[in-house]
């Protein structure tokens, strides 16, 4: 406990070093974000059956040529059940996309892909959006390795109800669900699968390497362990602190948004706490923005805001603030049953380093099967190339 203090308290130092709180200027209104392309699979308003068995695969049609990866030999856009923020059956969508060349025999092993932070709107969901440079680059790289992508947009991302963003069960689920619904597709898939994750997806990645054999028992999978970049770790330690009463200082913009975006999830998951009693009307309004939008769209309210003005009361006016931030948004830093690999950038401004060292130091404190890797000179988008080499030789390792 006294390391994740320690945590806690750099961060603080960290932002008190960017900038004293000022009032943001005016900016411009960002461009629109493109229009989603739902690959005739427009589930936004789904109201058909939701299978009570998580991974069920619901209906599954060709992705529209537009946001295939490049090099890709086929692509699919699927919609499965899983389980929401609050315990229940629901729906998620996501895509399954294959490698060229012949399959393997016993087919493709699986990546299972978790995506970094795009926005909370069902608009944002990435298998209804082209691919960004960095998924091309990095996901490609996987493709021609010979690696199959089962992709979730994670429950409530294209689907009725919320986005619990950096709900770790739920997100758990998603992930999971995706890939024993792909096991029961018709493509050439073999059973043996990894997770891969990044930011916001490092923290899912995590926590479906944690459950991951629990969640799909009985599937006949056989999972092999996991890979997360820019891992966002014990923020409980510091969301806890924010209030009317936190430092003047103005953190970088993403993890304004960050905090926008985990203020929503937790209302969504935990109405009983209400949360809108604890900010400002300027606060709700944030709040409600960061619920429906998507990559750009928050930047002109996030850069040079004051956090000050999102709160009227502490967070810790909610009784054991911090037990409950952690049941919410925690990482698990024990349970871990196959190889697991963190990648860190040092530079790394979006996920502070201190966020994954620090949940490093508790999974070697406790005995987990944890390869950890630093990269001096990467920023948060940098790590993702700067990890291939070791990532590779890890999962030729665990996937063999």
């Amino acid at each position: 406990m006294r390391s994740v203090r320690r945590w806690a308290a750099t961060v603080l130092a960290v932002a008190a070093g960017v900038a004293v709180a000022a009032p943001a200027s005016a900016v411009p209104a960002p461009p629109p974000e493109p229009a989603p392309i739902w690959s005739g699979l427009d589930v936004r308003d789904y109201s058909g059956p939701v299978p009570s068995r998580p991974g069920t695969l619901v209906r599954a049609v060709p992705l529209d040529p537009r946001l295939r990866l490049p090099g890709a030999a086929s692509a699919t856009r699927v919609l499965y059940s899983t389980v929401d923020g609050l315990g229940r059956p629901a729906v998620s969508t996501g895509s399954i996309t294959l490698p060229p060349g012949s399959p393997p025999p016993g087919g493709w092993p699986v990546l299972a892909w978790a995506h970094g932070t795009v926005g909370m709107g069902d608009d944002c969901a990435p298998s209804a959006q082209r691919p960004s440079a960095d998924d091309i680059s990095y996901l490609g790289h996987w493709l021609r390795r010979g690696y199959a992508i089962v992709a979730t947009d994670y429950v409530g991302m294209g689907t009725p109800g919320p986005l619990y963003y950096l709900d770790g069960v739920a997100a758990a689920h998603s992930v999971v669900d995706s890939v024993v619904a792909a096991e029961r597709s018709d493509l050439p898939l073999a059973r043996r699968w990894a997770v891969l994750g990044h930011s916001q997806g490092a923290g899912a990645a995590l926590n479906a390497a944690r459950y991951a054999q629990t969640f799909s028992a009985g599937s006949g999978l056989d999972y092999r362990g996991g890979l997360a970049t820019g891992v966002p770790a014990n923020l409980e330690s510091v969301i806890q602190t924010l209030g009317p009463q936190f430092p003047p200082v103005v953190l970088p913009r993403a993890l304004n948004a960050y905090i926008l975006y985990i203020l929503a999830g937790l209302r969504s998951a935990r109405p009983d706490l209400r949360v809108d009693d604890l900010l400002t009307t300027s606060g709700r309004r944030l709040v409600d923005q960061a619920d429906v939008a998507c990559g750009k769209q928050l930047r002109p309210v996030t850069e040079g805001l004051d956090l000050r003005t999102v709160f009227a009361r502490p967070l810790a006016s909610i009784p054991d603030v911090y037990g409950v931030l952690r049941r919410y948004l925690g990482t698990p830093d024990s349970g871990y049953t196959r190889p697991v690999f963190i990648g860190q950038g040092l530079v790394d401004v979006n996920v502070p380093a201190p966020s994954a060292l620090s949940l490093a130091a508790q999974m070697t404190a406790n005995r987990q099967p944890l390869e950890l890797h630093v990269y001096p000179a990467a920023d948060h988008p940098g790590v993702l190339s700067a990890v291939l080499p070791d990532a590779d030789r890890f999962l030729t390792r665990i996937l063999r």
